[in-house]
């Protein structure tokens, strides 16, 4: 009797042990997720700022009655660099994924808030094309839907691992669709895109939550610091691009255009 009440007494420690570092873990997600959205605002809120101006002396185009495009501006929306800056963030994701088993820690974290700077050059123009109060709107009702999501996927009893594969082709079909659309500039397509990228996106945000949930019970016993650490990295930037997305989408149907 008192060995099998050992055996439970230990077995209630490790369960409280791992509970307690998966309670650690998610915190580290959501705060180094949390650290890159206000790097992104930040960058493109400056990047904005340098790339337009109310004065017209030295401009190279105007885009508003008392809005002009520095050569800054120039440069990141209207040559060539525009496609570099737009097809960046999605070359650094696969690239992450790539590099993250072969780089320290604090060389994937520093990796991660450079990926947020360039993040925020590619968005900055939402501050050029939209009004600022609709950009905080949307903003906000997108971290109380991601909110309410993340909370579903960490805490359903449902297991929602079969979900990855058929969001993983969604994902594929969005992006195809939206490089074939920027040929077309089909407003209908481009409504359809943002219609399901919002379903895709608010799925996937619960998916990656379990997910990162479920990849640290799993590994829970054999785990050491730096694949801690480089999970949450991981784990933070899936969960950034599945608010970033949503943001976006949502903002092409509540954005107020200036």
């Amino acid at each position: 009797m008192a060995d099998y009440q050992t055996i439970r007494t230990g077995a209630g420690t490790r369960a409280a042990e791992i509970d307690q570092g998966l309670r650690a873990h998610m915190n580290k997600v959501y705060g180094t997720m949390s650290v890159g959205m206000v790097i992104t605002g930040l960058a493109a809120w400056s990047f904005a700022g340098l790339a337009t101006t109310a004065d017209p002396s030295g401009a190279t185009a105007q885009i508003a009655n008392d809005t002009f495009l520095t050569q800054f501006g120039q440069a990141i929306y209207a040559s060539p660099l525009r496609w570099l800056i737009m097809f960046a963030p999605l070359i650094m994701v696969f690239a992450f994924g790539a590099v993250i088993n072969r780089i320290s820690a604090a060389g994937a974290q520093l990796f991660f808030y450079t990926f947020a700077v360039l993040m925020g050059l590619s968005l900055s123009s939402i501050f050029i094309v939209y009004t600022g109060v609709s950009i905080a709107q949307t903003f906000l009702i997108t971290a109380i839907a991601f909110a309410g999501l993340s909370l579903w996927g960490y805490t359903t009893k449902k297991d929602i691992s079969g979900w990855g594969s058929f969001l993983i082709m969604g994902v594929i079909g969005l992006i195809v669709a939206s490089i074939v659309n920027i040929f077309l500039a089909s407003p209908a397509i481009m409504f359809a895109i943002s219609a399901l990228g919002v379903l895709i996106f608010a799925a996937l945000t619960a998916y990656d939550t379990q997910r990162i949930k479920n990849d640290y019970i799993q590994h829970a016993h054999s785990m050491d610091r730096e694949w801690l650490a480089k999970s949450a990295i991981m784990g933070a930037l899936n969960l950034y691009l599945d608010f970033i997305n949503l943001f976006m989408f949502l903002l092409s149907f509540m954005g107020n255009r200036e």
